[in-house]
């Protein structure tokens, strides 16, 4: 067995006869972790402590007579005292590394006695710069839960590094040229638990959308919290020009108070998923009459293009056999022909037809939902002539969701909005002195 010796102001080893690194090899560690002048590696070594795996130690320190510059002033101070730290770094080769310093503080004439930081770590974390880059870039990819195993970390620790890059990211994210936002919620938990969500939208299609703000609660004080995040990234209620929502109550009654000057967009996905529900209430009505609609219910949603064979075939004999489900197929395809127009005239006259066709139908969900169109008629023809839609908040959704299953088991709302950030923000993350492109 190798005696091992400990370092005065360590956490490493110094080895008497095989563990210790070398001159050499300190060098080398000292240039891994970017260390300048008058930082250098002192030692450095494998330690193994009883029958757990050996971890790599590196035991940093500053040169004899260094002075350390003022954190406020810059000016050059000599050194009052130290604290010995420690941070975890990246593996080298399959063993944890940990490197060790003794970090200063300084006394400066004009403002006393300071703390000074070092190049390798933030202030106050437990990891080296190139430990939470690497941790940034692979939350992006994979569950925290499982790169925390990776990594040998718990992942309570993992998700503090995701929110504090994100928070600053997102603090400083710019939104002055933001013009047209959607605004929709999003599921978070099981048992109708949803959050709220704006998103830029770009009305020429040539950038992808950007999620801008995120709020747990689902009522019309969630506008208001988005709009009054506005000042902070350099922008005014007053520059958005085009809100695409749904026909929630809540929704309306926030952008009604806090965004008064935007143009309403009733999005075509809201409107057409409402007529959805109509042909569905009219199936339903009629097995609780007794009509035998086996298959029907998944034959009869979405568009026929995107059934199989075989489901085109039920739809058809079903639709043949029941006036009503033929009627009420008839009325769905044709108000989905409203946003194919090219204009909001031809449109509108388009609308008025169906409407009055669904007024006839002696349907009365479609009923309902023409007059719930009727109610919104300057919202659902505001789509044009810019087109804009929430499908950029849908494919935003989407993302979210793929995040909640990344984040299964997050222990806060805090950790899911900033996972979601991180993966639908289009944030501009650097670690400092880690990598010199954003993350």
């Amino acid at each position: 067995m190798v005696p091992l010796v400990p370092l005065s102001f360590g956490c490493g080893w110094t080895s008497a006869g095989g563990y210790g690194i070398g001159m050499n090899q300190n060098l080398l560690f000292a240039a891994g972790l970017g260390l300048m002048p008058p930082w250098k590696v002192v030692d450095s070594g494998l330690k193994q402590e009883g029958e757990g795996a050996k971890h790599l130690y590196v035991d940093i320190d500053l040169e004899s007579g260094a002075r350390m510059p003022c954190p406020r002033c810059g000016q050059a101070c000599a050194l009052y005292d130290h604290e010995i730290k420690t941070w975890r770094h990246l593996n080298f080769w399959q063993h944890a590394t940990v490197p060790s310093a003794r970090v200063p503080r300084i006394k400066c004439d004009e403002h006393g006695v300071l703390q000074v930081g070092v190049p390798w770590a933030r202030p106050g974390s437990g990891f080296t710069l190139m430990f939470e880059a690497f941790a940034m870039a692979m939350a992006r990819e994979m569950p925290v839960s499982a790169l925390a195993r990776l990594m040998g970390e718990h992942d309570t620790r993992i998700w503090r590094i995701v929110r504090h890059y994100v928070a600053q990211a997102h603090r400083e994210q710019d939104w002055s040229t933001v013009r047209d936002v959607g605004i929709d919620d999003t599921a978070t938990r099981k048992g109708h638990r949803y959050a709220t969500v704006a998103v830029e939208v770009d009305r020429t299609g040539r950038r992808p959308a950007r999620m801008l703000f995120m709020t747990a609660e689902r009522t019309a004080t969630s506008v208001g919290e988005f709009v009054s995040a506005m000042p902070a990234h350099g922008a005014k209620p007053g520059q958005v020009q085009m809100v695409a929502i749904d026909m929630s109550a809540a929704c309306q009654k926030g952008v009604a108070e806090h965004l008064p000057s935007a143009q309403v967009v009733f999005d075509r996905f809201h409107v057409m998923k409402l007529a959805g529900e109509a042909l569905d209430e009219v199936r339903r009505q009629l097995q609780r009459e007794g009509a035998n609609l086996k298959g029907g219910m998944w034959a009869l949603r979405g568009n026929e293009a995107r059934l199989c064979p075989e489901q085109v075939e039920v739809r058809r004999q079903l639709c043949a056999r029941h006036k009503e489900l033929g009627r009420a197929m008839a009325l769905r395809e044709d108000l989905q022909e409203t946003w194919e127009w090219l204009g909001a005239l031809s449109a509108e006259i388009h609308l008025r037809q169906w409407c009055s066709w669904a007024m006839r139908s002696r349907l009365e969900p479609f009923k309902k939902l023409a007059r719930t169109i009727r109610q919104h008629w300057k919202g659902i023809l505001a789509f044009f002539p810019h087109r804009i839609t929430s499908a950029a908040i849908e494919s935003i959704n989407s993302i979210i969701q793929t995040a909640r299953r990344r984040a299964r088991g997050f222990r806060n709302f805090e950790n899911l909005k900033a996972i979601s950030y991180w993966m639908a923000g289009r944030l501009d993350i650097r670690v400092p002195s880690a990598f010199t492109h954003p993350i």
